[in-house]
Formats: structure tokens, sequence, C-alpha cells
């Protein structure tokens, strides 16, 4: 009978290295049948929100409004300068830069479900003691190592805390680019609401200048008037006070001009200078009409309301990655490679080393810390879910205030209009009525006081009119090209 031969160790070698194989297989396989089915990943419910069926100020036009929407004001000096603005400004480089900050981290948080190889060499030199006494006569104390090893190393996602994580920075992401979107929208309005500043007050010095100039005329005449002794020197002294009066208000609407100019500049993203507006004036600027539209279907494009959304998606999906620290991480490590003495022989027969692992790691007790980060989570959850939805009152308050600011703007700055053309035509009367001694000069000075003020008032009546179609503008999220049809921004239920 011929006895049976131990296996020889490549023969032992070989057979273990496929027991380990099939094992790795068999996890894997289980990996990916228990990811499927015990992920702790959850279905996002946008809240529901109550709001108005409509707007309590409601316009009748029906046009679509341009995503450049500050085009409608037909000012080409304006639109040069929103274009600028969008180049040059530091606010929105910086925004631009956030984005490219969180696309990195979702690339990041994507990369985390993939396994990692690494390569790695190494060489050494080691020296033992004589007199240690670990090594019989003859074995050589001091000789070289080489080895050169491949590892890969994986921890399944079984729980889907990889894909969760995903999913949050996905939505950072997204709340990020939206983020840029408010700030683009923000710039543009604030440099619209610049430049009808600069109009107004390039308007007011105007008028000041020309009342100063009728004014002064008027101061000459009197004093012609007085050395004559046809009139006191009460009536002298009020003139002259009307003068040194309008005087005042041309250094404080200059120094206002060059601050709005500052204002504007920083905007543009330049470095001081004066702003160009040749021919731009409060009357050639064309006041927009404003589309109707459901609350929620205007609401729906604001980039701050998009992005308090996808901050409230995140904050869900961090809840499952607190969640799956109750549950046991499993991992697969494992190195494959060459080690030997002789750097010649470091790739020949006999030099193969290898290594697999598979760890699990189950958490027992650690005083409530599991615990805690996931009411943590969820009490983050709260906190967006309570800005979403202030988020989404406050851009309906923003709405209703600049709908009413633009309606009442308009009766405001045509009852200007009104109160100005009857305050000159009293003017010509008090000045006629005065030249044939029907009546006194202070007759004459405050109706020359009230013309002024009233054409100041004008002057700021148009400039409040302009910037609350600016105001409405942003408080839309912006323009549209084609009729409303977007996805509401909340689940509405109607208000009684």
């Amino acid at each position: 009978m011929t006895p049976v031969r131990p296996l020889a160790p490549a023969r032992r070698f070989g057979f273990r290295a496929v027991r380990y194989a099939a094992l790795a297989v068999s996890v894997v396989v289980l990996a990916v049948g228990l990811g499927g089915c015990a992920s702790l990943r959850t279905k996002y419910e946008r809240p529901t929100v109550a709001l108005p069926q409509a707007y309590s100020q409601a316009s009748q036009s029906t046009a679509p409004i341009p995503d450049a929407w500050w085009k409608l004001f037909g000012d080409p000096h304006l639109d040069a300068l929103i274009d600028e603005a969008f180049a040059a400004n530091q606010d929105l480089a910086a925004a631009a830069a956030r984005v490219e900050e969180a696309r990195a981290l979702a690339g990041f948080a994507r990369a985390e479900q993939f396994p990692e190889i690494d390569a790695g060499g190494m060489a050494s030199r080691t020296r033992f003691s004589n007199a240690s006494g670990q090594f019989p006569p003859g074995i050589p104390l001091e000789f070289d190592s080489f080895r050169v090893t491949a590892s890969v190393s994986y921890e399944f996602d079984f729980w889907g805390r990889y894909r969760r994580a995903t999913d949050a920075a996905r939505a950072e992401l997204l709340a990020t680019e939206e983020g840029r979107k408010n700030v683009r929208l923000a710039l543009a309005a604030d440099v619209a609401t610049a430049w009808f500043d600069l109009l107004s007050f390039d308007h007011q010095l105007g008028i000041a200048r020309e009342t100063l100039g009728t004014r002064g005329e008027s101061v000459r005449l009197q004093d012609a008037r007085y050395d004559a002794g046809t009139i006191s020197e009460l009536d002298l002294a009020q003139a002259q006070s009307e003068v040194a009066s309008t005087e005042a208000t041309i250094p404080a609407l200059t120094r206002a001009i060059r601050q709005t100019e500052n204002r504007l500049t920083v905007l543009l993203g330049r470095f001081g200078g004066t702003i160009e507006r040749p021919g731009s004036t409060l009357e050639t600027s064309t006041l927009p009409d404003v589309p109707a539209g459901l609350p929620s279907q205007l609401l729906a494009r604001r980039p701050d309301l998009v992005a308090a959304e996808q901050r409230l998606i995140a904050a869900d999906a961090r809840i499952g990655i607190a969640r799956a620290a109750y549950f046991p991480s499993i991992s697969l490590t494992g190195y494959a490679g060459s080690e030997s003495t002789d750097l010649a022989d470091l790739f020949g027969s006999g030099t193969g080393i290898w290594q697999a692992a598979l760890g699990v790691l189950q958490p027992i007790w650690n005083a409530g810390r599991t615990r805690r980060q996931v009411e943590a989570a969820s009490a983050r959850e709260k906190q967006a879910e309570a800005a979403y939805q202030k988020a989404i009152q406050t851009a309906f308050a923003e709405v209703e205030d600049a709908l009413v600011a633009r309606s009442t703007g308009v009766l405001e700055r045509e009852a200007r209009t009104r109160q100005v053309e009857a305050l000159s035509r009293a003017r010509n009367l008090a000045d006629i009525r005065y030249d044939a001694g029907e009546s006194s000069y202070f007759e004459v000075l405050d109706a020359q006081r009230s013309q002024f003020v009233a054409q100041l008032n004008w002057a700021q009546a148009r400039r409040d009119e302009l910037v609350a179609a600016v105001a409405l503008f942003k408080a839309l999220g912006g323009g549209w090209e084609e009729p409303v049809s977007a996805e509401p921004v909340a689940e509405v239920a109607p208000t009684p």
C-alpha cells in the first residue's frame, strides 16, 4: 500500500489562498446584500408650509421677465455696470470659490465609498547583538532586507454611512451653488440701487444749483431795491438767508454723490474713481411691469430658499450617518508583494508575501455617545427645518413689502409731480403779486421754499419708485423667460 504523502508547502499555500479568496468573495457578496436591505437611508419629505393663495398686491401684467431683469429699466449704463460687477466683484469671486470647495468636498465624500489601494517599498539593514543569545552560531547577525508591497483596504458600507455622507455633501454643494446665485442676485440689486441713488443725488444737485442761481439773482434785485429805499432791510435779509440755505444743500449733495460713487466702485471691484453717467437721468429710466403669480411659484425661484432646503436635506442625511454608529463596521484589508534579503532576488522564486484580514468592530458600550450624536443630528435637522420655514416666511414678507412699495411708490411720485406743478404756478403768481405790490416778500420766499422742497421730494419719490422695482425683482428671485411652472417650494396649505 502506497503511503499518502503530505502536501508540499506550495500546494498547501495554494489551497489556503483559494480558501481565503473564497471567504473574501463571500464577504463581498454578503456586503452587497446587506447594504441593499440594511441601509439607514430614509426618504426626505418636504415640510408643509401654509401660504396664502395670492399676494395682497397683484400685478395685472403677464409678460415674462428676462433673467437679466435690470435691462428692463432701459439704461445701457446700468447694464454695463452690472456686467462689470459680475466680472470683478470680490464677494462673487469668494462665492465661486466656496462652490469649488464644496465640489471638492463632495468628491471626497464620494471617494470614501471605494477601496483604497497603496503601493510601498522598504529597504533596511539590521545588526543584532553577539551577546543576545537569540541566534545559533553561523547565523549572520547583520543583514539587509528589501520589501515591495501593494495593499488594499476597504470598509463595507453595510449601513449606508458613506452613502449618506455623499448625499449630505451633494446637498451642501447644491446649497453653495444656490448661495452663489443669491450673491449674484443681491449684487445686481445693490448696483442698481446705488445707481438710482446716484441719479437721484444728481437730479437734486441740479435743482439746488438752478435754485441757487435764481435766488442769487433775486438777492441782487433785492439789494438794488434796498439801496433805492423801496424795500426794508428785513426783506433783503430774508432773501440772503434763502440763498445761504440753498448753498448749504450743495456740499451735502456733493458729499452724498461722492460717497455713492465710492460704494459703487467697491461693488464693481474698482479701487476708487468716478462713475460715468452721460445721458442717464431719473426721467429717462423706465419703470418695468411685474407679472403676477402664485406665491409658491414665485418663491420657488429664489436661490436662498433652494439653498435653505438643500441644507435641510443635508441635515436629514447626517442623521443616517450618526445612526450608522450603532452597527458594526466591517473592513477588509490585505497586501501582497515580495521580500528578500538580497535586492537582486527581490522578485525571485519563493520571495512572495501576502496577508488578508477581515475585521469586525461592534460598539458595545460608549456611555451613550452614539445616542447623543443621533440626538444632536436630529436637533440640527430641526434647526435647519426651522430656518427653511423662516426663509419662506421672510421671502413672502419681502415680496409683499416690495409689491406695496412698488404700487404706493407710483402713487407718491404722481402726487409729487402734481405738487411740483402746482407750486411752480404758485411761485409765478407770488412773483406777480409782489411786483404789483399786492403781497409781501414773505409770500414770495414761502413759494420759492415750498417749490424747492417739492422738487427735491419728487427726486426722492422717483428714486424710491425705481428702487422698489429693484427690490421686487430681488424678492422674486430674479427673472424668468418662460411662464412660471416651477415646482412649489412647499406643499401649500391655504390659509383661511
